[in-house]
Parts: C-alpha cells; structure tokens; sequence
C-alpha cells in the first residue's frame, strides 16, 4: 500500500499545537503520526489523501497566529517505520493484568508476572499497544465477559484487539484491514500468539460476506472512517452486543455519538488518555 508521508512545521511549536494539527490530520485521512524534535510527521494512504481538504481545515487552526506549513514525501510500499520495528517498543503493563512486548525483546521481558501476556511484532501496521486508544480498548476488554464469546476487530493493524480477546476466551474472534501488510502481519501475530483469528483483506464491505452476528465489535480508527463505517458495525452486531470505538479525540465525541444515536446505539461508558477517547456503546 502506497502511503505519503507529511512533515508538518509548527510555528510556534506547542504540545497543543502540536495536538491540534494531528487532530485536524487525523479528521482528513492520516492516520498515524510521529512527533520528532518539533516537527510532527503524519502518514497517509495516498489514496486517500485529500490536499484541498487539508488546506482547509488547516486555515481555520483555532489557536491564531500560529503558522503551519507542510512538505508531502512519497514513500509507497518502503516500510516507513522500519527502523522503529528493529528496535521494537518497551513492554507496556495495563491494570497489572496483561503486558504487551515486543517480539524483538521476548527473551529480555518476562511476562510471568502477568494473566495474560501479548508479544507484538509490528510491521508496516499500526497496534503495537503504546499508543493511547489502543491502550484504551485493551483496558476495556480486560473487564468485560469475553469468555465464549463472537468477536469482530475492525482495522485490526498488527491484530493486537482480536489477539487480547482470543487470549480472554474469545470463541471465535474475526479480524479485516484494507492494508495487506496488516492482513499479514495480523496472522504472523496470531502465530506467535498461539491464537486462532481469521484475517480478511478489504474494507467494511468484507461484513456482507460474513454469517452470524458478533458479540463485541472493536475499530480503532480515525473519526471519518468511524462515521462511514458505523452503519456496517451496527448491522453486525448482535441485539445486546456491544460496539467499542478509539482512534479519535474527545472533541470528535459529540459527532460521534449523534451518527450513533441516529442508528439506536447509546453510550454505555467513555474512557479518556490524554485527549484521546474511547466509547463504547449497545443498542438503545
């Protein structure tokens, strides 16, 4: 898959500037972001990359006279964060109950000391578990009834939602991404997991082949995707199943939960971690 990477210049720099711009980024298509000495790079599939839409909301940064201009790079099917995944991540503890490692330091982290344990080889795939929405939805699911039950992970990344389910019980836990290198690393994830999880290629529209209805349904994804896809989540999901969103920020809530109310969900629970949110909803 063909991504284009963004080098946003911040001028003057702030943590809420800085914020603010993946934000408005993250509303248009980007979908993964790393900030490095001042400036905050942004990825997007090129295919989705929309400048006019950018340079819009750009113009209207709330904080003024604040100055942000951009250089797009093409970095097509280059592993962009090649680099980060030779190093790997340092091992991340959630509620003292699961420790997420990366498959590059297994032999140097224990995770004895936990219930559950999670090793994570990312490639070219978001979901190694340090970013915060992905923290969240894990948080979530490490308190809720898992055991027997149908699970469906949408956008899964690196697989790291459905392979937390599959390790709480799950009965069946099915996973989709539009990314090939997602789908692929998804499995190898599963694989070094010792967990069972079916990968399909694609977009929402992948639902429409799938029989049954899914107990818990989890999408870590930007807002604008959410808003698209909600609609296919709802039709999948069973009468007292619950839907679990991230990827988004708190202010991107209130936009959220009308889509949802107009399709008879309500929220049942909002989490935060540094501005960003994680909902979860049933049916009214």
């Amino acid at each position: 898959m063909k991504y284009l990477q963004i080098e946003f210049r911040i001028e003057p720099y702030s943590q809420t500037s800085k914020d603010l711009t993946a934000a408005i980024a993250g509303s248009v298509g980007f979908d993964s972001f790393n900030d490095e000495e001042g400036t905050l790079i942004g990825y997007c599939q090129e295919s989705l990359f929309d400048k006019d839409k950018l340079d819009e909301a750009l113009n209207e940064f709330p904080i003024e006279d604040t100055t942000i201009t951009y250089n797009i790079e093409k970095v097509g099917d280059e592993n962009w964060n090649s680099e980060w995944e030779k190093i790997g991540f340092s091992p991340i503890v959630i509620q003292d109950k699961c420790i997420i490692r990366s498959a590059k330091s297994v032999d140097e982290v224990s995770g004895a000391d936990y219930p559950i344990t999670i090793t994570i080889d990312p490639c070219q795939a978001f979901g190694s578990g340090t970013h915060e929405t992905t923290q969240l939805i894990v948080s979530v699911l490490l308190n809720l009834p898992i055991e027997d039950k149908r699970i469906l992970d949408c956008g899964c990344g690196t697989g790291i939602l459905g392979i937390v389910a599959a390790k709480c019980g799950a009965k069946e836990v099915v996973a989709y991404d539009i990314d090939e290198w997602s789908v692929k690393n998804t499995k190898h994830n599963a694989e070094l997991n010792d967990v069972s999880i079916e990968v399909l290629e694609g977009d929402c529209s992948v639902l429409t082949d799938i029989d049954g209805k899914f107990d818990y349904i989890l999408a870590n994804i930007n807002r604008n995707i959410l808003l698209n896809d909600m609609r296919a989540f709802s039709d999948v999901m069973s009468s007292q199943g619950t839907l679990i969103l991230s990827g988004f920020y708190k202010e991107d809530v209130p936009l959220l939960l009308k889509y949802a109310a107009n399709l008879g969900l309500r929220p049942v629970r909002e989490e935060e971690n540094h501005d960003w949110c994680c909902l979860v909803l049933k049916f009214a």
